[in-house]
């Protein structure tokens, strides 16, 4: 499954090729995203600025912008259709495509409209200073505004530029002006000249950019199309298949983050690439699936794994409170069911929280939990302790779900680490409180390693069944050897509980179509990104 991409378009696909040719008025989807928002400001900017002249023109006759007939002909029919280019970028009434191509036509039309107005003004008659016509300057803006191949800026500039000599004419031959010298008009329009060529070069620096920046996004068969944010080692990223139309997260790490790590021979990679076998090598239908990963030629580690849409249970207690015993037993027994095959594996997760337990839809499945982010899993051999990849003398893991031998460091790390700290989720499902509250992170471990836990039915305020009570404060317990000796164990042990209520489909239901009945991929890419952090 590992492999090492190249990032960039593949070179024999002619979809690839067709993409980024010149002539292609295509923008990246972000990119042209973005351009039709700066189209959406500029017609504003069009708009307030046309008015402002138009109204100081009829109040001020001797400010006028050319004479009253062209005013209403040419100038408030534009800031009309800048108008209306603003309330079909603003409102997406047509693609990001076909509003970059209208914009184009608006570039040509906008320069015809102030080669009227200007050209309308009475010429000087000696020698002009020299400065940018404003129609130079127009053509300048659209190149920064809305980047574009060079050949459909020279296209479009070529037009927007040869308005202006155009319109000149068309003002003589209606008798509005006496036509200007060759001498005037060569230093009027000289300058436009040179706006011309400038915006072809602006156009293709910052066209190469944006073709830059989205072949950096190509890993392997994966586009990367919106980062979802940062923490931890890297970066989360909403991702598509580029066959496939199949959604996905990509988690990635970057060089840089590496040479912190130097001194301690890489272990930052050994780490990323373990979490990726690791995870990919389970096959629990309650473990966070593993598509695909790999080395960036530019040296980021990546895998892609399934884009969930839900909630993580931290999330899950933040907005509906604490939850019925019969719902968190259910939720606990799915947890069990990753774990039990991942301690099968002699694999320990090692940072068992509630971000870590995600609770999405799942195909026609409701309440489905998945355990994400192996990333701290530590790889032991049988009758043997586990090898970690952390930093000498480090304590890894979240402290309100440490077990005591995480912190004091006595006993060897195994599967019943991850079921304390599955006891501590279970205290939060029930009571919506962590298992102890401290001021810092230090005070809060040394409470688990030294403190008795208050029983989840005191800190409830609602009725928690005794046997339930009774056994998260057997995960609870100091001493591994007494609490449930593995994750299977555990999920007997709950499936064995009488409890007054059961929490069926139908309750899942009920509870997704009250509060969470629209997809909640934006809350679950925000959880999955704070889980694999």
């Amino acid at each position: 499954m590992s492999e090492t991409v190249f990032l960039g378009p593949d070179a024999s696909n002619p979809c690839a090729r067709a993409r980024w040719d010149w002539l292609s008025p295509r923008l990246p989807p972000d990119l042209e995203q973005e351009a039709v928002r700066r189209i959406a400001w500029m017609a504003l900017f069009t708009i307030v600025v046309g008015a402002a002249g138009f109204i100081v023109s009829e109040l001020f006759p001797g400010l006028a912008l050319g004479p009253r007939p062209i005013r209403f002909a040419v100038f408030l029919p534009f800031v009309l259709v800048s108008a209306a280019l603003f309330v079909v970028a603003r409102r997406r009434l047509l693609s990001p495509p076909r509003i970059v191509d209208l914009s184009f036509a608006y570039k040509i039309l906008g320069a015809a409209s102030i080669a009227v107005i200007t050209n309308a003004q009475p010429w000087p008659e000696g020698p002009m200073l020299p400065g940018w016509p404003p129609v130079a300057v127009w053509v300048l803006m659209f190149p920064i505004i809305i980047p574009a191949p060079s050949v459909r800026t020279l296209f479009t500039s070529t037009l927007a530029i040869l308005a202006d000599p155009a319109c000149l004419w068309v003002l003589v031959r209606s008798g509005f002006m006496e036509m200007p010298s060759r001498e005037a008009m060569v230093r009027r329009f000289f300058p436009s000249v040179i706006a011309l060529a400038l915006s072809v070069f602006v156009s293709r620096v910052v066209f190469g950019l944006g073709r830059k920046l989205d072949a950096a996004r190509e890993l392997g068969s994966y586009r990367l199309v919106e980062r979802l944010g940062g923490g931890g080692m890297g970066e989360v990223w909403r991702a598509k298949h580029r066959m496939l139309a199949r959604p996905a997260a990509v988690k990635l790490i970057r060089p840089e983050a590496f040479q912190g790590e130097a001194a301690s021979g890489g272990n930052a990679k050994a780490r990323f690439e373990r979490e990726a076998q690791a995870t990919a090598a389970l096959r629990s239908p309650h473990t966070i699936g593993i598509f695909d990963f790999g080395v960036a030629r530019d040296g980021s580690f990546y895998y892609v794994m399934e884009l969930l849409d839900g909630m993580d249970l931290d999330t899950l207690v933040k907005l509906d409170g604490p939850q019925p015993p019969a719902r968190v037993v259910h939720l606990l027994r799915q947890a069990c069911h990753s774990l039990h095959e991942a301690h099968r594996a002699f694999l320990v997760h090692r940072d068992i929280k509630p971000a870590n337990l995600f609770l999405c839809r799942y195909g026609a499945d409701l309440d489905f939990l998945k355990v994400l982010d192996f990333g701290l899993v530590a790889v032991r051999k049988k009758d043997a302790a586990p090898s970690t990849l952390t930093a000498d003398n480090a304590i890894t893991g979240t402290p309100a779900f440490m077990a005591p031998e995480v912190v004091v460091g006595d006993r060897p790390i195994d599967g019943r680490t991850d079921i304390y700290a599955l006891g501590c989720v279970a205290y939060w499902l029930l009571t919506g409180a962590l298992v102890f509250e401290a001021e810092t992170a230090m005070k809060m471990v040394l409470l688990h390693a030294t403190e008795a836990p208050v029983a989840p039915s005191k800190r409830a305020g609602r009725p928690i069944p005794p046997a339930l009570d009774r056994l998260v404060l057997d995960c609870l317990e100091k001493d591994p050897a007494k609490r449930p000796q593995s994750a299977r164990e555990l999920s007997e042990r709950l499936a064995a509980l009488r409890l007054d209520a059961e929490w069926t489909e139908q309750h899942a239901a009920a509870w997704w179509e009250s509060v969470a009945p629209q997809s909640l991929s934006g809350r679950a890419a925000k959880a999955t990104l704070d889980a694999l952090g």
